[in-house]
């Protein structure tokens, strides 16, 4: 959209407010919110803010930042205040004030990564599955931390208590464009997933930011809470959001290769291998929190070990069984707090060094990896993935490809953020540990 089509929506939906959306290198979403009176200015680009208060952003030195709207992101929201006036949303990329693209951008980061594909004739497309729980809240408004209903996968009122607060949900993002394809209970009590449409990369990270943040006003305005953390109870499934990746040039799917051994081509299958070679180095990034290893554990649907298969669901990376267009691989380890455009980056930038450096996958492995034995896994040179976010932070560092595909400014301060996190929550101590040992020793 140009920016007189912007003005004339907005006065025509009487648009009174228009939120400038940008995330932080730890994927929580920011904005600005300017009257209709600043919207030239912020269309214009003109909008400054201060970059040191943003975690990772900028000292305070050289604090001065801008806004930079992509204006193909024009959304009025769906709800409107009294039936009155309504609040649109412009997504960022943020810069200095003379217009260099700021290098601690996320959005940047991963332009920087579609350029390089682009270059080898490359055109990432995502489709991400990002699930959530519901958790009721009191006559205060508090959240209370239990599953508002006991459903479970794919199941129907009365038991699945969520589905108006999904159908509303999904209401609401097809006003906003999405293309929704499904929308079910998922496994646990209180989990739930809604699927969009797959795009190109940088779309899908728009979306997937979108989603969050629709999906949580949307629950709010229905007097319950949805979460994304990854594992927010003991004993069930955690959240996941499976990221399915294809690669185009043109029109033409180049992962499908009808004549070859899976009918994957020679591109599919070093993009795979790619993508075990460097899982280690990008999990800190795909699985951002403490958290997020309580669901990396055996028996929970969740994959633990570095391996692709073609059916079974136990490796870190399945390919579906559709071909032709929709050849592509699942990516089954990312979870729904992960800044998707830090996540959607480095995983493109492994596979494009898989592509790059033709590294071999090897066989499938269609046994599931949760029943063999630790010799059947050495066999098949199955290895382990980092247990929590010390060992992940760890492997990050080793991993030049995904540290230079993150830039030396995300990078350093992605990993001082993490690293203070793991020492605190090193430092705490649980209730669990009472329990056990608070009489026994």
């Amino acid at each position: 959209m140009t920016k007189r089509e912007i003005l004339k929506e907005a006065d025509k939906r009487n648009v009174q407010f228009l939120r400038l959306m940008f995330t932080d290198i730890h994927g929580i979403t920011k904005n600005v919110e300017v009257p209709r009176s600043q919207f030239e200015k912020a269309l214009d680009g003109q909008i400054l803010f201060d970059g040191s208060s943003i975690e990772g952003f900028s000292r305070i030195e050289e604090s001065d930042m801008i806004l930079v709207p992509d204006l193909d992101t024009f959304r009025v929201f769906s709800w409107r205040a009294g039936e009155t006036w309504g609040t649109a949303r412009l997504i960022c990329d943020v810069a200095y004030p003379d217009g260099r693209p700021f290098e601690g951008c996320p959005r940047q980061a991963l332009k920087r990564i579609c350029e390089r594909a682009k270059k080898s004739g490359y055109t990432m497309m995502a489709g991400p599955e990002a699930e959530f729980f519901l958790l009721p809240r009191d006559g205060n408004g508090d959240i209370i931390p239990e599953t508002h209903d006991a459903g479970g996968y794919f199941d129907l009122a009365p038991v699945d208590q969520g589905e108006e607060v999904r159908r509303d949900i999904v209401h609401h993002l097809e006003v906003m464009g999405f293309e929704v394809e499904a929308a079910h209970h998922e496994v646990a009590p209180g989990q739930h997933e809604i699927d969009f449409k797959y795009a190109d990369a940088i779309t899908t990270a728009d979306n997937l930011m979108t989603f969050r943040f629709v999906v949580r006003k949307i629950a709010s305005q229905h007097g319950m809470h949805a979460t994304f953390m990854p594992k927010p109870f003991y004993g069930m499934n955690g959240s996941g959001m499976h990221c399915h990746q294809s690669l185009f040039k043109g029109s033409k799917n180049v992962f499908y290769q009808k004549t070859a051994e899976y009918q994957l081509s020679p591109v599919a299958l070093h993009y795979i291998g790619g993508l075990l070679k460097h899982a280690r180095g990008f999990l800190a990034i795909t699985n951002p929190l403490v958290n997020s290893y309580k669901r990396l554990v055996p028996g929970f649907e969740a994959p633990t070990k570095v391996a692709w298969s073609e059916k079974n669901r136990s490796p870190l990376v399945r390919v579906p069984d559709r071909r032709g267009i929709a050849t592509r691989c699942e990516l089954r380890i990312p979870d729904p707090a992960a800044n998707p455009y830090l996540a959607i980056a480095t995983t493109l930038a492994a596979g494009l060094d898989g592509i790059e450096k033709k590294i071999d996958p090897g066989p499938p492995v269609n046994k599931n990896i949760y029943q063999m034995s630790q010799r059947e896994q050495r066999r098949h040179k199955i290895s382990d993935l980092p247990i929590d976010l010390g060992q992940a932070i760890d492997a990050l560092e080793k991993d030049k490809v995904i540290m230079e595909a993150l830039g030396a400014h995300i990078s350093a301060h992605y990993i001082d953020g993490k690293r203070a996190v793991w020492i605190e929550y090193l430092q705490q101590v649980h209730p669990w540990e009472r329990e056990k040992y608070l009489v026994a020793y």
